[in-house]
Order: structure tokens, then sequence, then C-alpha cells
């Protein structure tokens, strides 16, 4: 009998895939961290290798661990497979995944008996089954369908990195990471950009290259030659190694800073002029280190990433959710955003689509205003938005070169090149209801 304490949460979604298919999406590498919420505490540091009787281990900081073991009893593949929490006493989990054939079609239910916080639980079930019917719907797109890749990839420990990686890895691609310490298995090389090893490619169909400093930080003249550096040159070495190895896609992380700062409230195309400044310098010649005969080039523009795993949202959503937030500056400059699993999408649709190609606006169909933003976070989060940042603020932090760039710029960036696509979040409250589990 289930103890007082202890409740049953559970969730049943009709994904439109086969269930040996679903079933062999939660066997590949990269699933404990597709399903497992960004605004949720800890760490995925083990995915079990094994469903019937392998270990997931999350780390929750200071040597805390989630240790859920696989039951071999309840698993029935492709039906079923149980975990139970082994750890942390005297809190109780049991989660059975549940997979049922519906026509062509899965009912996928997750139940749960626990004694944790059942609000949390209800959160976190939503969010997985969100995830995981819209990662299946990418991966079954008309560009996508069957096709399977070898991939490299850099700076894949990086916010947009530790998302595609398991996007891929799940989709049934196979992803080396290109990395500069010593390789840690058969998925990893050694990079270093100075001088790639002339085998560092051997049989990579395509390259994501996401490297590059942090563009965040007061704009000093060391700042800024760390900017510069860790971009222009390595892209260029590794685009020029991809041509040599006969690589047929190179996909280039990319940023809207090459429109300048400050356009006001024009519409920004990818065909629109590029600007001034700093910034719009770097990514113009950014994109020109990237582009060499041979394989298809695509450069991600990408916009405000949306997720409290990094960026500006890990910085707003603590102050907006403790009632401090606001608009920064006049709120009236425009803000171009992408929810993090649509810029996943973009990315994997770069490297499928062979039509796509040149310079491509990684953000979503509506911009909004500093002002609109703000409002549209606080509600999200059930709180009042009432204290404006003033301009100074940034320019205390970043330096005025460094605020005018990122914090109080203006850019009123559409996707043009991208369309007809598909996003997952058009708007900005679902968006960031969907990363914030509200």
């Amino acid at each position: 009998m289930t103890s007082p304490l202890v409740r049953v949460h559970s969730l049943t979604t009709r994904i439109e895939a086969p269930v040996e298919e679903v079933f062999e999406w939660h066997r590949r590498p990269g699933a404990i961290h597709r399903l497992m919420p960004p605004w949720m505490p800890g760490e995925a540091r083990e995915e079990a290798t094994d469903l019937a009787d392998g270990t997931a281990v999350i780390s929750l900081g200071r040597g805390v661990d989630w240790v859920a073991r696989h039951d071999p009893a309840a698993y029935e593949a492709p039906h079923l497979f149980t975990d139970r929490l082994a750890s942390l006493r005297p809190l109780s989990w049991t989660h059975r995944h549940e997979f049922a054939a519906d026509g062509a079609a899965t009912l996928v239910t997750d139940r749960i008996e626990t004694n944790v916080l059942g609000r949390m639980v209800d959160r976190m079930l939503a969010y997985r089954h969100a995830q995981l019917g819209a990662d299946l719907a990418a991966h079954h797109r008309t560009y996508a369908a069957g096709r399977s890749l070898t991939i490299a990839v850099t700076g894949s420990s990086g916010t947009v990195g530790q998302a595609l990686v398991p996007f891929l890895t799940t989709g049934g691609h196979r992803v080396i990471r290109l990395v500069r310490g010593t390789p840690k298995g058969p998925d990893e090389r050694r990079w270093d950009p100075s001088a790639p090893a002339p085998d560092l490619l051997e049989g990579v169909d395509a390259i994501v290259h996401l490297a590059g400093a942090s563009i965040a930080g007061r704009f000093t003249a060391a700042h800024k030659a760390a900017i510069r550096d860790s971009r222009i040159e390595p892209t260029r070495r590794l685009a020029e190694a991809a041509a040599r190895s006969g690589v047929r896609t190179f996909v280039g992380a990319s940023a809207i800073g090459i429109y300048g700062a400050d356009r006001g409230a024009e519409m920004l195309t990818e065909s629109s002029a590029r600007g001034t400044g700093f910034l719009a310098d770097v990514v113009a010649d950014w994109e020109s280190a990237g582009r060499v005969d041979g394989p298809r080039t695509v450069a991600v523009r990408t916009g405000i990433v949306q997720t409290p795993a990094g960026g500006a949202l890990r910085l707003q959503r603590p102050l907006f959710a403790a009632g401090l937030g606001g608009r920064l500056g006049s709120g009236e400059q425009w803000l171009s955003w992408i929810g993090i699993d649509d810029l996943v999408d973009i990315y994997h649709r770069a490297l499928l689509d062979d039509s796509l190609t040149g310079p491509v606006n990684a953000v979503a169909p509506e911009p909004v205003t500093g002002r609109d933003y703000a409002q549209t976070l606080a509600h999200v989060l059930r709180r009042p938005a009432l204290l404006p940042t003033p301009a100074l603020g940034p320019r205390l932090l970043l330096g005025k070169e460094g605020a005018e760039e990122m914090a109080l710029a203006s850019q009123r960036v559409l996707p043009e090149a991208l369309m007809p696509h598909t996003f997952r979040h058009p708007d900005l409250e679902g968006a960031l209801r969907h990363v914030v589990g509200r």
C-alpha cells in the first residue's frame, strides 16, 4: 500500500511516432539531458547506459547526488522501463515510463510515486512530454527524416552546445566533440584552434562551430582582443581544414550584432546592410572567415537566447522572481530573442536542409521592446516589474561601449531566410513559460 506521504503523479501524452522509435529515443545518449528541465536544480553527471539495469546520477551540488537505479524486474522493451531513487533518504521516488502503441503513434505515460513536492513533479512531467514530442517532430521534418550524420562540434560545453549535442545524439546522429584538452573517449578529439591536426575531421560529414570567448564583460582592450582572437583565425583554420577533409557542411555561430547597436525600429533581415561598431566588425570578419570553397556554409546569426541555463535570462530570472525586475533604460529598444530549443532546431535545419545557405537570422518571428520583455517575464513569474534599471546601471557594469552594444542595443531582426519554418515557441510568453516551468 502506498504511504500516505507518497503521492502518485501521472501524465499521458500522444506522441506522433511509432512506439519502437520513441523507446529507442530514450535509449540513446543525451535523453536525460533533453528531458531535464533547465529550471530544476542539478546537472546530469552520469547517464544510464542500459534502461534495464543502468544507473543515472544527477549532481545537486555540494557533493549531493540524486542516484536513480533502473529495475530489471520492471523492464519490458519497447513498452516499459522503471527507475528508483537509491539515495537521499527519506525521499522516495519510483518512476515508471510506459509506452503503448496507438496506431502509428505512441501513448507515453510517466507515472511517479514520490513524497517530493507535487507541484514541481507535475511541472517536470509537462516539460518532459512537451520536449519529447517537439524533439521527435523536429527529427521527422522532411529535410531530416531518415538521415544520420557524423557531426563535429566545437564549444560543446557552452550553453548552446549543452542543448544541441544531446538533441543530435537522441536523433541518431554521431557527435564528435572537438576539445582543447585531453580527449576522454572515442567521441572526443583534441582540437588545436591555431593548427588543426590533418586527421581532425576524418570521417566527419558536418561541423557545428560554436567556440568563442564570451562577449559578456567590460569592453576593455584585453576583452575585445579575446573576443576577436577566439573567433576569427580559429574559424578560418577550421573552415580550411573542413574544405581539405571533404566535409560537406560547415555551420558557424554568428550574431545579430552584425547589424550594429542602434538600428531603432528598422526591420532587419539577412539582406540588410551591416551596421557599425566593434561587434558589427567582429561578426562580419567572423562570418567571412568561415566562408571557404567546398562545404555548404551557414552562419547562424543568433539573437538573445532564452534559457535559465545561461545568458541574460540566467541573470534576470532571480531578480524578477524576487520582484526586483524591470525594463532596462528607456525600454523602447527592440530585443530580438530566440528560445533555446528553437535555436537548437535552427542548427539542426542548417545541418540537414541542403537548401539553406549563407547568413540565417536565428530569432523568433516576433521581436519585442525591452519594456514588453520585462512585463512579459514578470507576468510569467507572477511578479511586478516596477523597478526599472536606468541606462547608468549597465554603463557602470559594462562600460559605455559594452552597454550600448549589448544591454541597450536596439535590433529589430526578422528570420526571413528561414521562412517558412516551424517554431516551437513563436511568441515570447510561450517560450518563457516553457523554460521556466510556468
